[in-house]
C-alpha cells in the first residue's frame, strides 16, 4: 500500500508539473518539449528531486509515447503522398542527408565513440522536429507561403526515411553481424513496401475492416493493433516505432482522421511523458562536459539546414526570400533526435547528455531561426522578387499541411 501510494503521488506531481509547463510554454509562445527535457533532469538521478518509486511506470510510458508519436504520424500520411514525395523531392532528400548527418557522424568520431554511435548521432542531427515545424508555420501564418510545400516535402522524405534508418540502428545496437544486419534491412525494406502497396490497393478494404462508428470501439481496435503489430516489429527487430509508423500509413480516410482525434490527447500525455524518461536518465551533471560539443554541433547543423532549405526552395524556382525562410524553419530538432539518442544511451551514455543538450539549443533556436530569417532575406535581396504572400490560416489548416509532430 505504501509503494502504490508513493507511485500515486509521484505520478499525480509528474503529470501536474507537465501540465504547467505546457500551460507556460503555449503563453511564450514556443514548443514544450526542451521544459519536459529540463523537468526530467530535476526529478533523475542527479536531480534536485529524484524520483524512486514511479520508475518502473513512467519507462513503459515512454515506450508508449514513441509509438503513439510515430502512429500519428503515420495516420497523417497517405501512401500516395509518401510516393509522391520520394517521386519528386528525393534530391531533396539526399541534399538533407548529406549536409546534416555528416556533421553528428564526424562528431561521434572526433570524441571517439566508435561508428555505432556515429551512425546514431548522425540521425540526431539529420532530423528536423515536425511539430516545432508545424507550429512556426501557423504561428508565422506561412502555410500558403510558395516553399511551405518544400520544407513539407523535405519532412515527409525524413519520416519516411525513419522506416529504413531505425532498424539498421536497431540492429547495430543490438551487436548483429553483417549478414544479420543485412537481412533486418532486407526486412525492414519489403515491410515498407509491402505496406506503401497494400495501402495503394487496399488502403480502404483496411480502413474498413478497423472503422466504428463508436469512438471507443475504434479507440481499442486502433490502439490495440499498433501496440500488436509494435511489439511483432521489435520481436523482429525491425522497431517498434517503425511498425506503428506503418500502422498509420496502412489506415486511410474518415478512420484515420478519426482515430488521430481520439489519440491525440493520449500521444501528448505519453510524448510528454518520454521526454521526462530521457531527462531522468540523464544525469545533469554530465552536460556542463558536452555543452562546447553541442553548441558547437546546433551552430553547425543548423546552418547546414538553411543550407538545406535554400537549395531545396531554389531547385523549386522560388524566390530568394522564400529560399532563406525555407531554410531557417527547417532548423528546429525534437522528438525524433530525443527517441535515436534514447536507442543509442545503452552503448554510448555520453550521447545521452550531448543529445538532450543539443535539442535544448535548437529547439529554442528553431523558431527564432525562423523569424529572423525573414529581414535577413529582406536585407540580403532587397530588389528581389517577393514570394507570393500568405494566405488565409484555418484552425484545420496546420494538421492538414504539416501533417503533425514526430
Amino acid at each position: 500500500m505504501h509503494d502504490t501510494t508513493a507511485l500515486l503521488i509521484e505520478l499525480g506531481a509528474i503529470i501536474l508539473v507537465l501540465g504547467l509547463l505546457g500551460r507556460l510554454a503555449g503563453r511564450v509562445g514556443f514548443s514544450p518539449i526542451p521544459l519536459y527535457l529540463l523537468a526530467g533532469l530535476a526529478f533523475g538521478h542527479g536531480g534536485i528531486l529524484p524520483l524512486e518509486a514511479s520508475e518502473e511506470f513512467v519507462a513503459t510510458g515512454a515506450e508508449i509515447g514513441v509509438i503513439l508519436l510515430l502512429l500519428l504520424l503515420g495516420l497523417e500520411y497517405s501512401a500516395s503522398e509518401l510516393v509522391t514525395s520520394l517521386k519528386t523531392q528525393y534530391p531533396s532528400g539526399a541534399v538533407d542527408f548529406a549536409l546534416n548527418a555528416a556533421p553528428g557522424a564526424a562528431t561521434a568520431l572526433l570524441l571517439g565513440w566508435g561508428p555505432v554511435a556515429a551512425v546514431a548521432l548522425a540521425g540526431v542531427t539529420w532530423i528536423s522536429s515536425s511539430g516545432v515545424i508545424a507550429k512556426v508555420l501557423g504561428d508565422l501564418r506561412r502555410l500558403g507561403n510558395r516553399e511551405t510545400p518544400v520544407i513539407l516535402g523535405i519532412l515527409v522524405l525524413e519520416d519516411l526515411s525513419m522506416a529504413i534508418y531505425l532498424p539498421i540502428l536497431t540492429a547495430l545496437l543490438a551487436g548483429v553481424s553483417l549478414a544479420g544486419g543485412a537481412v533486418t534491412l532486407l526486412i525492414a525494406l519489403g515491410t515498407v513496401g509491402a505496406v506503401l502497396y497494400v495501402a495503394l490497393r487496399h488502403g480502404r478494404l483496411i480502413s474498413r475492416a478497423v472503422s466504428s462508428d463508436n469512438a471507443e470501439m475504434l479507440l481499442l481496435v486502433v490502439l490495440g493493433l499498433t501496440l500488436l503489430v509494435a511489439g511483432i516489429a521489435q520481436r523482429l527487430q525491425v522497431s517498434a516505432a517503425v511498425g506503428a509508423f506503418l500502422v498509420g500509413i496502412a489506415l486511410s480516410g474518415e478512420v484515420a482522421e478519426g482515430a488521430s482525434s481520439l489519440l491525440t490527447p493520449l500521444r501528448d500525455l505519453f510524448a510528454a511523458v518520454f521526454f521526462v524518461f530521457f531527462g531522468l536518465h540523464t544525469d545533469p551533471a554530465d552536460i556542463p562536459p558536452v555543452l562546447l560539443p553541442a553548441l558547437a554541433l546546433a551552430t553547425v547543423t543548423a546552418l547546414t539546414k538553411i543550407a538545406t532549405g535554400y537549395w531545396a526552395a531554389g531547385r523549386a524556382g522560388i524566390s530568394a526570400k522564400g529560399r532563406w525562410r525555407a531554410g531557417g524553419t527547417l532548423v528546429a530538432r525534437g522528438e525524433f533526435s530525443i527517441v535515436i539518442a534514447g536507442l543509442a544511451v545503452g552503448v554510448e551514455p555520453r550521447i545521452g547528455p550531448l543529445a538532450t543538450a543539443y535539442v535544448l539549443i535548437l529547439v529554442v533556436m528553431g523558431p527564432l531561426a525562423a523569424r529572423w530569417t525573414e529581414p535577413l532575406a529582406r536585407r540580403l535581396s532587397p530588389g528581389r522578387t517577393r514570394s507570393a504572400p500568405p494566405g488565409p490560416v484555418t484552425p484545420a489548416e496546420p494538421a492538414e499541411a504539416v501533417h503533425a509532430s514526430r
